[in-house]
Parts: structure tokens; sequence; C-alpha cells
């Protein structure tokens, strides 16, 4: 691969000599019996896999008929049947056969920078707190706006990019969020004064709110469906951004700050908090929009992401959609059975089909349509699945205002959380530091719990939101460092096991159909509690600075008692 690839580049079929191969010459598979020891769509497979037709409806899985069969299914619990569909449901079944390779597992790296973007932004704008009290003059506790700020960003960022993706393209999505991210973060900075860095912070939010839900939709639309579990393996990629902005912040900070006993100079006389003595806090800004911008760089130069096949059907740019399909079998040096006369005999010529393009509102119109109440309605379909659906966004709720209620502001925890005498700088962000590296471990311990006996998904999910729970509320017992710490370690690796398990069990529990509709709702849910966790930690900080800290412990503990009494245990079972 070149060292910069032309991020611009369309491609036609013919820039990928050899992967074509016939359908009827294709020994394809169906998706829920694909061995596991045997690579789709290689050219061994194709000589030695014997594929016996399908008995549902007699057709040979190599003909147009036989496709045309499976297409059909995959529509009927759908609901919807326009070409697009069609077309879309073939490109589908066209990357189940070629398998997963290099180029998904390269996406899955370019994705995760999104993942760990997102929690890397959120630690570091709570390790700056701090030091904007000390240079810019609010209080403890009225600096914790700062965060408010960030949080409409990423509220207004995931609504915006969700739907500008399938406007502008992926391609383009991918690639904004972290520019955005990149460039905001490091002019935060330069910030002059405390309104104008939340307003930068707010700017940088957008970009940042963005990657997850394009880079989850774009990461799903290029996996295989046997590989579709990998998107919520993405969810190890979010602690690895607290360990990085707590390390970060670990050297800098402690150093590059003004003394404890100074306060800001514009609301005190000299000697006072310049930003000369003050700049730890920019370091770290400038440091992590550097390294965002380094993400945006890999993605945008050091790898050709092709457009979304399914955006371009959408477009009506059915050739290039294929020559995408074409592409990631290059990559992945295997064939593929694609091809535009495939296309046309499932889902109709321009000459037999009115329309096949989405118009930019009939895009918007599905993309609203997802949180219409015909599409809400199943979720409620039987007392059991309307049981899960209200258990399940309560929990995304209490815990999306419950989490930022003690991460957000641990920084200020630690180094306030003694009585007589701020807690040296140095030992503040040693102990965040160790505190985000223990807490790794959590998302990759929970890949594995979650499937042992007896305790699965929803004793995983459960026991580990208890234990975190229960660490929030030992946290205040004593304000000395060591003691903290460990219970900060302990909380940290829990919380990690309990996220793992939400990201994952989510999706699992809601009927394909209305999936989407369900995830989303319970992401939204989550980031607007997010909003409001600053504004409780604000008013009740006031009042008893230990309360933000119960407030956290109290809404974990809720969301535990509901998860006791989820009906639905997915482990070792098939998504519906």
């Amino acid at each position: 691969m070149p060292a910069f690839v032309n991020p611009f580049r369309k491609h036609d079929v013919s820039d990928f000599q050899g992967v074509y191969t016939p359908l009827a010459d294709f020994r394809r598979r169906s998706s829920a019996d694909e061995p596991k020891d045997m690579k789709p769509g290689s050219l061994a497979n194709e000589k030695k896999l014997d594929v016996s037709p399908d008995a549902s409806n007699g057709y040979s899985t190599y003909t147009i008929d036989g496709l045309r069969a499976e297409i059909e299914l995959d529509l009927v619990a759908s609901g919807l049947d326009t070409s697009y569909d069609r077309k879309s449901r073939v490109i589908n079944k066209a990357i189940t056969d070629i398998g997963m390779g290099r180029y998904q597992w390269s996406l899955f790296a370019l994705c995760g920078f999104g993942w760990l973007a997102d929690n890397m932004w959120l630690q570091g704008v709570a390790l700056t707190l701090p030091g904007l009290t000390q240079e810019f003059g609010p209080s403890e506790t009225q600096v914790r706006y700062t965060t408010c700020a960030v949080f409409i960003g990423l509220c207004l960022g995931a609504s915006f990019w969700g739907i500008a993706s399938d406007v502008i393209g992926r391609r383009l999505a991918f690639n904004a969020t972290l520019f955005i991210a990149g460039v905001f973060g490091l002019a935060v900075g330069g910030g002059s004064s405390w309104i104008g860095t939340c307003g930068l912070y707010a700017a940088l939010g957008v970009g940042v709110g963005g990657n997850l839900p394009v880079d989850g939709a774009l990461f799903l639309e290029f996996l295989p469906f046997a590989s579709s579990g990998l998107l919520t393996a993405l969810s190890v990629w979010w602690p690895l951004g607290q360990l990085i902005a707590s390390l970060v912040a670990w050297g800098f900070l402690p150093t590059y700050k003004c003394a404890t006993e100074l306060e800001s100079c514009n609301i005190s006389p000299e000697p006072c908090c310049t930003r000369s003595q003050n700049q730890g806090w920019r370091y770290l800004n400038i440091t992590l929009g550097a390294m965002t911008f380094v993400m945006f760089i890999c993605r945008f130069f050091l790898f050709h992401l092709y457009e979304s096949p399914k955006f371009l059907l959408s477009r009506g740019r059915q050739s290039e959609a294929v020559a995408a399909v074409h592409g990631i079998a290059y990559n992945n040096r295997r064939t593929t059975w694609l091809s535009e006369e495939v296309l046309n005999e499932i889902g109709g010529t321009a000459a037999v089909v009115e329309k096949q393009q989405l118009s930019t509102a009939d895009i918007v119109r599905r993309n609203l349509g997802k949180f219409s109440t015909q599409r809400i309605g199943p979720l409620f379909a039987t007392k059991r699945l309307g049981l899960m659906t209200c258990l399940i966004w309560f929990c995304w709720t209490t815990i999306g205002m419950g989490y930022p209620l003690f991460n957000a502001f641990l920084p200020q925890y630690l180094a306030n959380s003694n009585a007589d005498q701020p807690t040296e700088a140095r030992i503040v962000y040693r102990n965040y530091a160790i505190t985000s590296i223990v807490g790794v471990p959590g998302s990759l311990i929970a890949y594995y719990t979650v499937n042992l006996k007896y305790i699965g998904r929803k004793g995983t999910i459960a026991i580990s939101t208890l234990i975190s729970g229960i660490l929030v509320f030992c946290f205040t017992i004593s304000a000395d460092p060591t003691f903290q710490l460990v219970f900060t370690c302990f909380e940290a690796f829990f919380q990690n096991i309990m996220y793992g398990v939400l990201y994952a069990y989510t999706p699992e529990v809601f009927p394909a159909p209305n999936r989407g509709t369900a995830t989303g709702i319970a992401s939204c849910l989550n980031r607007i509690a997010g909003l409001c966790a600053p504004i409780v930690a604000v008013n009740a900080g006031q009042a008893n600075p230990k309360a933000p800290i119960y407030a956290s412990g109290g809404l974990l503990l809720a969301a535990f008692v509901a998860m006791c009494l989820f009906p639905i245990e997915t482990k070792g079972k098939q998504s519906l």
C-alpha cells in the first residue's frame, strides 16, 4: 500500500481484476451455517465446499432464483420492499460471502479511534476543570458547567452526524468528525476566557459526538453477518481513551500549574494565577488535539475507505456500489459474485423500476421514522418485550447520569477530599492514571464472563453494576488518598465491565426490524441524562460536596434493581 492514498478516488470494477466469479461458479453458503474453520469466498473454498439446495424453497443458492428467495425472506422480516431494499440485501449477502478479512480488521482499528476519542475527551475535560478554576475564576462547582457545554455538543453531534451520514455519505462524515474534534481540540489550548473555552469545547463535542453513531453504522455495513458481534467489541477502545488522557495529564498538570494558594487574576490582586504559570491544562488539550488529528490523518490518508455501498445505492450510484464490494474482496484477497446484472435481476433496472434512488427527503424521513409510533409500537408488542424495553431504557438513562456524576468530576473529588488541605496535585493525577490503567481489563473480562454458565449477560451486568454502586459510596468513607485509590481502581474496573456488557446486551434483546429504533432511543436518553449531570453536580455540590457522589451511587443501584428484573437472557441464543 502506498504511503498516502487519494481519499477522493472513485473506483470501477475494472480496478480490481481477478476478484469476480460468476454466481453459478461461486460456492455460497447460508450466513447462519458458515463454517468457522473456512474462509467464505476464498478460492480454496470454491473447490472444497459442496452446498446443497435450500430445502425451504427448493432453489439452489447458486442461481438467481435461489438468491431471490433468500432476499424475499429478509424483506418479509423488515417490512420494506423497494428496489433499494432488495439491492441492499443482495450486497449484504455478497459481503457475507466475502467474509472477514484485512479490510474489516483495519476498519475495526480506525473505528476504534472514534470510540477512543469520545472517552479521551470526556476525561480530558474532567482533568481540565481545576486549571480553569485557577486561571479564569469560576468556583469549583460553577466550573462544572464546562462539562455541560461538552454534552450539548455531544447531543448535537450525535443527532446531526447520524442523519448527515445518510445524506452526504459515510466517508465524509467518518473523516469530518475526527477532523472537527482535532481542530477544536487544538484551539481549546488557546482559550482566553472561561466562556470562550466552553464554546470551543461545545464545538469539539459536535465532532466527537458523531463518532459513535457514524463509526458504528459504517463498521456494521462492511461486516459479514457472522462477524456482526465485533460491533460490540469496539467498546474495548473506550477505556483506552481514559488511559491516554490520564497519562498525558499526569505528565503535564502537576508540573505546569499555579501554586495551590493562588487564585485567578480575575478575582484576586497580585500575586495571582497568570496564564504563563498555568500552562498545564493547555498542554494537555493541545496534546489530545494533536493525537486526535493524527487519528484523522490515519483515516484520511493512510487508509482508503470505500464509500458505503448502501449509501451509493441510495443515491443511484449502483456501479460504484458494486465496485466498492469488489474493492473489499480485493483487499481481503477473496472473490465475489456481485455484479450489476445480479442487482438488476433482483431489484429491477431503471427501465422497469420508476424510482431506484432515495431523495434527501426520503433519507431524512427514514431516519426520523425510526422514532415514529409505528416503529416504537412493536417494542411493546408483548408484555415481556415491553417490560424489557422499559427496563433497558431506564438503565441507559440512570447510568447516563450516574457515570458522569462520579467520573466527570473525579479529579476534583480526589483533589478536595481532604478537608484540612487539598491533596497534592502530583498524587491526584498519579492516582487518576493508576485508576485508568486498572480499569482497562474490565471490557476484556466482560466478553469472557457473559458466556459463563449460570452467569451470562444478566448476571455479569447486574453484579458489576451492584459492585460499582457500592464502591462509589465507599469512596466517601475516608479522605486518605491511598484508601480512595483502592476504591476508584475497583470502581473503574467494574464500571468498564458494566458498560462493555451494556453495549453488547442491548442490541441482542430486541428484534432485528426494530433494533435500530430501540438502541437509538437508548443512546439518546443516555446523552440527555449526561447533559443533565453537570447541572445536578453544580446545584447539589453547593449544598454538600459529596451529594453528587451519593447521587451517582444511588443511580447505579437503581440500575442494578432494574437489571435484576430483566426478563430476557441472550447467552447462547441467536438474535431475533
